[in-house]
Formats: structure tokens, C-alpha cells, sequence
């Protein structure tokens, strides 16, 4: 299929590239934005905000719309933690979001090494929003309890996709668990903002959308963004439509009006895309 127009990333001068990817490079520490060569990085860097990948690049999980490897997970790195704050401060960075790959082979499923991170960057002089888009920890609650307790202030975690296409995209997955977590998370404390994300073009209906917003708000969800679907090669579940910047201006409007207190629904949306316009420590939206 031929990318629309919508979809053509105009080409943007580079905000300090050479400089962010020494720091990223000195202190050994991975974005998201530089892994998957966002097409909103730019942008991003130059609003000072960057999502950061810890615990390895290699995923326990296999989800045919994922380009992250799914090769033997990596050893923790202890001193990932402080290395991530180190580079946050030096980059100057106001908003941050901390995300991982799934580690089903250990207990919590990270959820401890997620922990120690937001310790870390709590500890700053120069205070950050801290945003984390965690994986399901295997439905362990404890875990998800454990990260909420260090008090992040926006837990992210994303749907995805309709029920439906589970099988096919996320098959080691659950669409209940996953609803869940963002309803777990304000039955622990419901200062901490919940955001999760959906992909189309993969081969949904109009109305199953419309009912994952729902079931997105009924269990308190805060935010959401809504994006394209692109898949990162030949080898990737293939995208079976490229929708209409007209349908992510409907379903915008059909977020606001279920309750979303913020939603980006637009083509090239991403999970962390312009993640600082969603909360601002002083009015918390």
C-alpha cells in the first residue's frame, strides 16, 4: 500500500541531534524516539520531552506490530537507573517517559528496576513530570502496586488494539487485564493520571473503536492518543487501511465527549507524542 499524503513527514531542521545523541551515547542509555526512529523525535527533543527504554531491547513477548527484538532477554543493569537521571538532567528534560520492554522472565516483571528509576529521577534538582508506559507484569497486581506507590505522576499503559485482533497482534496478551491495570491504578491512588494508547488501520470497524474508548473511560482512564498504524517491515502484521485524518478528528470528538480530561487523535500520534501537553504539575489538567 502507498502512504497518503497525510502520512509524509515534512522534513524539520535537527533540534540539537548531535549534541542529545553524545549525551544518550556517554551515559549508555536508549529512547524509544532513537530506537524506532520516530517521525516526531524532532519535535519532541526540541519541546524537551524523550521516552526512554530500560531493562534491554529484548522482548519476552512476540507481537506481530512490534519491531522491538525479541531475541534472549538482557541482564539488569543496576546502575541503569542513575545513568537515565544523570542523562535527563543534562538534557535538560521537563517531561519524561520511561517505558520498557516486557520481561516475563522475571518475578515482577520489572516492576522493581521501574521503581528504582522513578526513585531516581524524584531525587533531581531541576523536578520532572514522570511518565511511565508499563507492560502488563503478567497480571502480577503486587508489582503494579509496587510502581504505583513510587508515585509517578502519569501511569501509561496501552490497549492497543480491539478485542478482536488480539489473537493476531498481541496473542500473549489480555484485553481485560490490560483494562485493569489502568482500573487498578486509581483504585491505589486516584491523583496518579492513567493514559493508554490505539493503533488503527490494523482491520478494526468504526464500532469496535468506539467501544474500546468506552471501555476506556468506564475504567477511568484520563488520556489517549489514537495513531496510525504503520508496519515497520514486510515481516510485521500488514496494515490493512490507512484511515482518514477526518475519522481521527471523529473519534477526537468522541473521546472528549465519553469524559477524556486530553486526547491526540491523529495519524502520526504516537504513545509519548507531545506527552507534555496532556499534564502540567501545576494545574494537573
Amino acid at each position: 500500500m502507498v502512504k497518503p499524503n497525510w502520512l509524509k513527514v515534512r522534513v524539520e531542521a535537527d533540534y540539537n541531534k548531535e549534541y542529545i545523541f553524545n549525551i544518550l551515547d556517554r551515559y549508555k542509555v536508549n529512547t524509544v524516539c532513537n530506537e524506532a526512529a520516530c517521525p516526531n523525535m524532532v519535535k519532541c527533543y526540541g519541546r524537551k520531552t524523550a521516552s526512554f527504554i530500560i531493562m534491554g531491547k529484548n522482548c519476552t513477548r512476540n507481537c506481530s506490530f512490534c519491531n522491538v527484538l525479541k531475541n534472549e532477554p538482557e541482564l539488569i543493569d543496576e546502575n541503569e537507573p542513575v545513568r537515565i537521571a544523570n542523562a535527563i538532567d543534562e538534557m535538560g528534560l521537563k517531561h519524561v517517559v520511561i517505558t520498557s520492554v516486557t520481561r516475563d522472565d522475571l518475578p515482577d516483571g520489572g516492576a522493581k528496576h521501574f521503581v528504582k528509576v522513578i526513585n531516581e529521577l524524584k531525587k533531581l534538582e531541576n523536578k520532572v513530570v514522570v511518565e511511565i508506559l508499563i507492560p502488563d507484569f503478567a497480571g502480577n497486581i503486587n508489582a503494579l502496586k509496587e510502581v504505583i506507590e513510587a508515585k509517578p505522576e502519569i501511569l501509561a499503559h496501552n490497549i492497543e488494539t480491539v478485542p478482536s485482533l488480539y489473537q493476531k497482534i498481541r496473542p500473549n496478551s489480555s484485553y481485560t487485564e490490560s483494562l485493569k491495570i489502568l482500573k487498578k491504578t486509581k483504585d491505589f491512588n486516584y491523583e496518579i493520571k492513567t493514559k493508554s494508547g490505539l493503533m488503527l488501520g490494523l482491520g478494526e470497524t468504526k464500532k469496535e473503536v468506539v467501544k474500546v474508548l468506552e471501555d476506556l473511560a468506564s475504567n477511568n482512564c484520563d488520556f489517549v492518543t489514537i495513531g496510525q498504524y504503520l508496519a515497520p517491515s514486510s515481516f510485521h502484521y500488514p496494515v490493512k487501511e490507512f484511515v482518514h485524518p477526518d475519522i481521527f478528528d471523529e473519534y477526537k470528538k468522541i473521546a472528549y465527549g465519553l469524559g477524556f480530561s486530553y486526547v491526540i487523535s491523529e495519524p502520526l500520534a504516537r504513545s509519548s507524542y507531545l506527552a507534555d501537553q496532556y499534564y502540567t504539575p501545576s494545574s494537573s489538567v
